[in-house]
């Protein structure tokens, strides 16, 4: 008989940091969750597959941090992240990415996530951003670059006023890139829609970082976005 996908731990010291776990595969969910317990002041409350199982289980369970992969099924990332946001103010979503080049980061910032780590994050930096999380700090890893790390509104605050003057910097072409970046398309989508190689595309995009200051993919869409 398969065991269900989420557990509650009846064992939980009243200061633990009490989390959600939602991650669509088994083994790296319950990988997560060993680590997780096997420190005394983390205890991992429940685990989840999916988006709808992942807003219920928070409503019932209430816990401090919700660990969302953007890629769990059935509910996307944003709505999970729009609905806890509302409904559990005092829950911080932190978002588990394969890689920092995917929008459904940016969405889900906006949507009012906390932060987001990689997948591939050690894993003393990924206790470290947990505690952190917890004590509502935005903390500083591999994978949070120094100004993106305070969130969306904080990313951009250092340069929402001149955000304007640091797109009109940009080429004709950087502009029209950046704003199928934003719009979701990936690199080999924006090459074919303008007739370029993969490697242009990237070219441009490596300038189009520079101009505006940005550490990647992620910070260049929320200026764009910013300043629409």
């Amino acid at each position: 008989m398969r065991s269900p996908a989420h557990r509650t731990d009846h064992k939980i010291q009243p200061k633990s940091i009490r989390l959600l776990i939602v991650e669509a595969q088994r083994l790296f969910r319950q990988s997560l969750r060993v680590l997780l317990e096997r420190e005394r002041d983390i205890a991992a409350v429940v685990e989840a597959t999916d988006g709808h199982e992942a807003y219920r289980l928070a409503i019932e369970h209430r816990p401090d941090i919700a660990l969302l992969d953007v890629d769990m099924p059935d509910l996307d990332v944003e709505s999970v992240t729009k609905l806890v946001h509302k409904h559990l103010p005092n829950t911080r979503v932190l978002l588990l990415a394969r890689y920092d080049e995917d929008n459904r980061i940016v969405a889900a910032m906006q949507a009012g996530a906390f932060g987001y780590l990689l997948k591939d994050t050690d894993c003393t930096d990924f206790l470290r951003i947990i505690r952190a999380t917890a004590r509502g700090e935005h903390v500083l890893s591999p994978v949070m670059p120094e100004h993106f790390a305070r969130t969306v509104p904080g990313a951009v605050r250092h340069i929402h006023e001149g955000n304007n003057i640091l797109l009109s910097s940009l080429t004709d072409r950087e502009r029209e890139i950046l704003a199928c970046t934003s719009a979701g398309r990936s690199n080999k989508e924006i090459a074919d829609q303008l007739c370029l190689s993969v490697d242009t595309v990237k070219t441009h995009l490596h300038h189009i970082y520079q101009k505006l200051s940005v550490e990647g993919r992620v910070e260049a869409i929320l200026t764009y976005l910013k300043a629409h």
